[in-house]
């Protein structure tokens, strides 16, 4: 059976870090969710462990968190869109927004309904994704601070989400510098500057972020370990968090490289065609194929936590693995275990056709979990905020 694991011991390692180097920060910060695709269980863990506040890009993903932890904070973070402003409102306490008509609708739908709804202005500083140009702040906001049911909390970027760039300290100064020039010429204050993310934690580390960025929307880091600048694992953290376990439906001695002509017509040109390092024509081993393919997720970003194992290619159903000559712990109806990318970890997460188990089981879980071993990530709402 193939199946994708969530460690609940080493997911509960891994929050406590962060919340570490939140703390090392003198900042807060909400759980960024998105890539388990509303899977209840392990919201539910999430709970238990004290996470008080989550971040989601998924209006149904923002419906399972309602299930599973109703008292839980939501952020939106997809951009705001006029065709759900209605769900925007009721489903999630804050959104990130950076057009002034779905503000002026996301207030009438929250006056529809007797609620004040609370956003963050983006501003783009460099990822080329959402975000309005520094130019328009002025305008921007004078509009925005006039309209009924809309709180802003303060404001915020993307970096590093898009175009791969990597965050800077003068970037977040110049946000810094955006919040005071703002609050001069409004009078309002703009308590949060929420920018950071996962690939912000080695600056963490460091001691080089200003104080002033005090609000952080991590999730990769958490589930993965992962530093996004060197492309290893963040110091203190666990990678095994998400383990796949891949079924075999063939182990069989073959060639290991095409013995025929290669054409354009392979499906996934990134994993098939080229010839493995180290492996001449003609040179032979043997090969398990796992029940995963593209269809289930990013075969390429898949690693075999055997480091003898090479994925040799993958078809829309098919993974094969090159598995060397000893199979003695191999066998049919076995699984091969891989690390997931995040990009595999996501897909693999929203596939119907995978099981997803969280160890050990929730009940399990709770009973052993002290309560002195909470995370308390509070609702960044409930921190004096909201009144600013």
């Amino acid at each position: 059976m193939n199946c994708i694991n969530i460690n609940l011991e080493a997911l509960h390692h891994n929050l406590q870090m962060i919340a570490g180097f939140m703390a090392r920060q003198g900042a807060h910060w909400s759980l960024v969710t998105k890539c388990l695709c509303g899977h209840e269980e392990t919201l539910r863990a999430l709970s238990m462990m004290g996470i008080q506040s989550m971040c989601d890009s998924r209006l149904d993903n923002l419906r399972a968190i309602h299930r599973a932890a109703p008292e839980v904070e939501k952020w939106y973070l997809r951009l705001p869109h006029l065709s759900v402003v209605d769900d925007i409102v009721s489903l999630a306490d804050v959104s990130l927004n950076s057009e002034i008509e779905v503000i002026r609708a996301l207030s009438a739908a929250a006056q529809r309904i007797g609620r004040v709804h609370n956003i963050i202005i983006m501003i783009e500083l460099g990822d080329l994704r959402e975000g309005i140009l520094p130019g328009s702040l002025i305008n921007f906001y004078e509009q925005v601070f006039k309209m009924p049911a809309i709180h802003v909390l303060g404001i915020g970027a993307q970096i590093g989400c898009m175009a791969g760039s990597v965050p800077s300290v003068d970037q977040v100064a110049q946000l810094i510098l955006y919040r005071e020039l703002l609050e001069l010429k409004f009078q309002k204050k703009l308590p949060v500057i929420s920018a950071g993310s996962t690939i912000f934690l080695p600056l963490v580390l460091q001691g080089r972020l200003p104080w002033a960025l005090n609000h952080f929307r991590i999730g990769e880091a958490v589930f993965l370990g992962t530093d996004l600048v060197s492309g290893g694992r963040l110091e203190g953290l666990r990678d095994d968090v998400v383990i796949l376990e891949g079924e075999i439906a063939e182990i069989k001695e073959k060639n290991l490289v095409p013995m025929c002509e290669v054409g354009a017509s392979t499906p996934f040109h990134g994993l098939t065609g080229a010839t493995p390092e180290g492996h001449s024509p003609g040179k032979r081993g043997f090969r398990a194929l796992v029940t995963i393919g593209e269809i289930d997720t990013d075969v390429s970003g898949l690693t075999p936590l055997n480091p003898a194992f090479q994925i040799a290619g993958a078809t829309s159903d098919i993974t094969v693995v090159n598995i060397g000559e000893n199979t003695e712990h191999i066998q049919l109806g076995g699984t091969i275990k891989f690390r997931c990318s995040y990009s595999a970890f996501v897909r693999l997460m929203n596939d119907s056709y995978i099981t997803k188990r969280v160890i050990p089981d929730l009940e399990t879980f709770e009973r052993d979990l002290p309560d002195r071993l909470k995370v308390n990530v509070e609702p960044t709402l409930k921190l004096g905020y909201q009144d600013a």
